[in-house]
C-alpha cells in the first residue's frame, strides 16, 4: 500500500464488489470503487518508551488546611494530630505519596498547603511552602513532606476558603516553560489532598482547562467523609470539562479518588486507581504535540574485576 501511492499523484483503486449481485446479475460489474490516495504509518509511542527516553515525572504535593477539616486540637479533625494513630491526611499521605514517589526521579516534592493564615502577619495564603522555604519548597521523599506537615500544622491557622486554583497555576508555571522546549523532558504531576467542596469552582475549572494543553496531571485524593461531588465533576469522567467560557478542555487530565473507598484495600489497588490515568495522559499529551520520545540511554555494563594472578 505504501509503493502503491509512494508517488505524488499515485493512487490505488480496488472494485467493491457485492456476491449477491454478483450471482443474480448478468451485467453486474461493481458496487463501487475504493480509492486509496495516500497510506502513512505512525508508530504509536508507549509510557515506558517516554520514561526509557529520559522524560522524567515531578510530583508536586497540595495539602488543603481550611477549617472545614476542623480544629486540629479535637480528635474529630482530618488534621488531628494523635500519638496513637495517624489522621486521614497523614494516611492518605503515606499511600498514596508513596506510591507516586516510587515514578518520580529525584525524589524530591514541592509541597504546598492552601487555604490557611500563616506566619507571620497571618496572612490567608492558597500556595505556601509547607517548610515555609518559598525559595526551596521541596522535601526530601514523602517522609519529607510528612516532617514539614507536622512541623507547619501547629504554627498555621486553618481558615479558608477552599481556592484551588492558585496552586494548580502554580504547577502549571514549570509546566509551560516544559512546554517551550519541545521536547519530552519533565511532565508535571499535582497530588492535591483536600476534605471536598471548592469554593472558586470557576476558576479552577478554568484553570484545569488551560492545564489540559500543557505537560501536566491532577491527581486529587478526597480526604475524609464529605460531599465529592465538586471533585467529580472535575474529574471528567461524566462528559467533557469546560470552563465558565465554554471553552473545552484540551484533554482529561484529572484523576480523583476517595480515600475512604481504600482505606481497608489491598495497596496494589489504591496504586492501580491512583495512577490508573497518569501513564494514557502522559502519551495522550506528547502524541498530540507530535513529540517522539528521546534516545534511550545505554545501560553502562558492570565491570568485571580482573582475577588475581
Amino acid at each position: 500500500m505504501q509503493e502503491g501511492t509512494a508517488n505524488p499523484g499515485q493512487e490505488m483503486q480496488w472494485d467493491c464488489i457485492n456476491p449477491k449481485y454478483r450471482d443474480k446479475k448478468k451485467n453486474y460489474k461493481s458496487s463501487g470503487t475504493v480509492v486509496l490516495a495516500q497510506c502513512t504509518v505512525e508508530k504509536v509511542h508507549t509510557f515506558l518508551d517516554y520514561i526509557m527516553g529520559g522524560c522524567q515525572i515531578s510530583f508536586t504535593v497540595a495539602i488543603d488546611f481550611t477549617a472545614s477539616n476542623g480544629d486540629p486540637r479535637s480528635s474529630q479533625s482530618l488534621h488531628c494530630l494523635s500519638p496513637r494513630q495517624p489522621n486521614h491526611y497523614l494516611q492518605a499521605l503515606r499511600a498514596v505519596g508513596g506510591i507516586c514517589q516510587d515514578y518520580d526521579s529525584d525524589k524530591r516534592f514541592p509541597a504546598f498547603g492552601f487555604g490557611a493564615r500563616i506566619p507571620p502577619n497571618f496572612e490567608v495564603s492558597h500556595d505556601f511552602a509547607i517548610n515555609f522555604d518559598p525559595e526551596n519548597p521541596e522535601c526530601e521523599e514523602i517522609s519529607g513532606v510528612i516532617t514539614s506537615y507536622r512541623r507547619c500544622l501547629p504554627q498555621i491557622q486553618l481558615y479558608g476558603p477552599t481556592n484551588v486554583a492558585p496552586i494548580i497555576n502554580r504547577v502549571a508555571e514549570p509546566a509551560q516553560r516544559e512546554q517551550s522546549t519541545g521536547r519530552a523532558t519533565k511532565y508535571s504531576v499535582l497530588l492535591v489532598l483536600t476534605d471536598g467542596v471548592v469554593s472558586d469552582m470557576a476558576e479552577t475549572r478554568a484553570a484545569i482547562v488551560r492545564a489540559s494543553r500543557l505537560p501536566m496531571s491532577i491527581i486529587i485524593v478526597g480526604v475524609g467523609n464529605a460531599d465529592f461531588s465538586d471533585m467529580r465533576l472535575l474529574d471528567g469522567d461524566e462528559g467533557t470539562l469546560r470552563c465558565p467560557r465554554g471553552v473545552p478542555a484540551a484533554r482529561d487530565i484529572v484523576q480523583f479518588v476517595p480515600f475512604r473507598d481504600f482505606k481497608d484495600a489491598a495497596p496494589s489497588a489504591l496504586a492501580k486507581c491512583v495512577l490508573a490515568e497518569v501513564p494514557r495522559q502522559v502519551v495522550e499529551y506528547y502524541a498530540s504535540q507530535g513529540i517522539s520520545p528521546g534516545v534511550p540511554r545505554p545501560s553502562t555494563p558492570a565491570t568485571t574485576p580482573s582475577p588475581s594472578p
